[in-house]
């Protein structure tokens, strides 16, 4: 039995260091995956639209037939991103961000923004945003924004098609630095 105890520990170790690192590694690898699949199509801090679903038209995964999807692939590296969605005419619509570990860090819909537009700044911590501006902090650098609208009836799609290609997904224009007042020298 002396001689198999060695290797059964050996064997438990490792299981559990393949466990955890599946647990950690796993959703980032699908939503590098993601990330880049979407970006394929439309590149990153760019809003896409995808069709309707149908045959061989799936962008997202698992898509219900009753949403209409727009994404946005993102990459803050570069400085924080501003998402600009405005309300969609249709019976139910949100706004939900996700992180690089799958994470939803935002998420809205019409009946929270009173069916109000949605504007938020996505940002790093310690990069600058306009004052007075949502801003949503992630940890990563991308991640992906998806909004989803309800689709009640397929041939009255025009409309909301056309509200939903107003929404926007771009870099943020740098946050003017303005330095500290110099204090007046007194005479002595």
């Amino acid at each position: 039995m002396r001689r198999w105890l060695f290797p059964m520990l050996f064997g438990l170790v490792a299981a559990a260091f393949a466990w955890q690192a599946a647990l950690v590694a796993a959703p980032r690898v699908v939503m590098d995956i993601a990330v880049r699949r979407l970006a394929g199509a439309g590149g990153l801090n760019h809003m896409l639209h995808a069709p309707l679903r149908g045959p061989g038209r799936d962008t997202v995964v698992r898509p219900s037939p009753d949403l209409a999807y727009s994404s946005c692939p993102f990459d803050l590296s570069n400085g924080p991103l501003l998402i600009e969605i405005p309300p969609v005419p249709a019976p139910y619509w949100s706004l939900s961000v996700f992180d690089r570990r799958t994470d939803v860090v935002f998420v809205r819909n019409n009946r929270d923004s009173k069916n109000g537009p949605i504007r938020i700044v996505l940002a790093r911590p310690g990069q600058k945003v306009p004052p007075g501006a949502e801003s949503v902090r992630l940890a990563g650098n991308r991640g992906v924004a998806l909004l989803r609208i309800l689709v009640t009836d397929r041939g009255r799609f025009a409309p909301l098609d056309e509200a939903r290609r107003a929404g926007s997904c771009r870099p943020m224009p740098p946050v003017p630095v303005v330095p500290p007042a110099k204090a007046l020298a007194k005479p002595a």
